[in-house]
């Protein structure tokens, strides 16, 4: 089988900082560097270390060799990454002390999607193929519209959400993910409790406190804790441990268990600085999934 990523494909910028800015204030960063990022990349780079075949589908700019080396480096195929004359997208991320962040976004070539490209990637899918589609890129509901032509899997990551453009979303999604914070703002907008979002599957991320998977076929809540961790550095937890899940569910775990499969790539990438270049290979996480049977 094959997981598809179809988006976003930054070039990240990390500052770090003591505390985050506020309003009008000016403040000196101790360190900086630069990385792979976007919700995209992201999520293909966790999937590709997991051990899943990833193809990733989206655009760079024309200075964009670079991040196609980095996704080819970690195993992802980027046949259907196309060009666009926008610069690659971007991110500034400020980090503090406990390892919370606040980040600015350019879009670019993520907003510069191909419809030609897309559907000759997912020519290539296959049914219960998975698709991992987030709201930093144009053309995302085509995207899952395609994919469920072909009777694909869509996963859809409503970050960074807009209550709007997830509801647009429902009827093509088969999992819906959000934070725990999304969860409540998307009852809130839709006028339904939180178990009645009207998709098949919902997957809330609580951090700290873990992760709920809500079964509206069932009625069923499966709930796994996080691992304990000390975080330096959280930008880009949700898709490593969404990234990893996928790859499980896509090698054929069980719901319970590709979700601890998740939390555990998740747990250990908070312990470093940094997003795609900053997740756990395989080894590491089947390693710490060992030392807590």
């Amino acid at each position: 089988m094959t997981v598809y990523c179809f988006g976003s494909i930054n070039l990240d910028h990390f500052y770090s900082v003591t505390h985050l800015p506020t309003p009008g204030e000016t403040i000196g960063a101790s360190a900086h560097h630069t990385g792979l990022g976007g919700k995209g990349a992201n999520q293909s780079v966790a999937a590709a270390l997991a051990g899943s075949h990833v193809r990733h589908i989206g655009t760079v700019g024309p200075e964009g060799n670079w991040a196609l080396e980095r996704l080819q480096a970690f195993g992802v195929d980027t046949q259907f990454v196309g060009r666009s004359d926008k610069a690659t997208g971007h991110a500034v991320i400020v980090v503090d002390e406990a390892g919370e962040n606040a980040i600015v976004t350019f879009g670019g070539a993520n907003h510069e999607q191909s419809l030609t490209l897309l559907n000759s990637a997912l020519d290539h899918g296959k049914p219960g193929d998975i698709l991992l589609i987030q709201n930093e890129a144009n053309l995302h509901e085509a995207a899952a519209r395609a994919a469920k032509q072909r009777d694909m899997v869509v996963v859809y990551s409503a970050a960074p959400f807009k209550p709007g453009l997830a509801e647009a979303m429902l009827p093509v999604t088969d999992i819906l993910v959000v934070n725990e914070v999304e969860a409540v703002q998307f009852s809130g907008a839709l006028g339904v409790e939180v178990t009645g979002i009207p998709v098949h599957h919902l997957l809330i991320t609580k951090g700290a406190a873990g992760v709920d998977w809500i079964d509206r076929y069932s009625g069923k809540t499966v709930s796994i804790p996080a691992f304990s961790a000390k975080p330096v550095d959280t930008t880009g937890a949700g898709d490593c441990f969404l990234g990893y899940t996928a790859s499980g569910l896509d090698q054929g775990m069980t719901r319970e268990n590709a979700m601890r499969f998740g939390a555990a790539a998740a747990a250990i990438k908070v312990t470093r600085r940094g997003t795609a270049d900053a997740f756990p290979a395989r080894d590491e996480v089947d390693a710490l999934l060992a030392s807590h049977p």
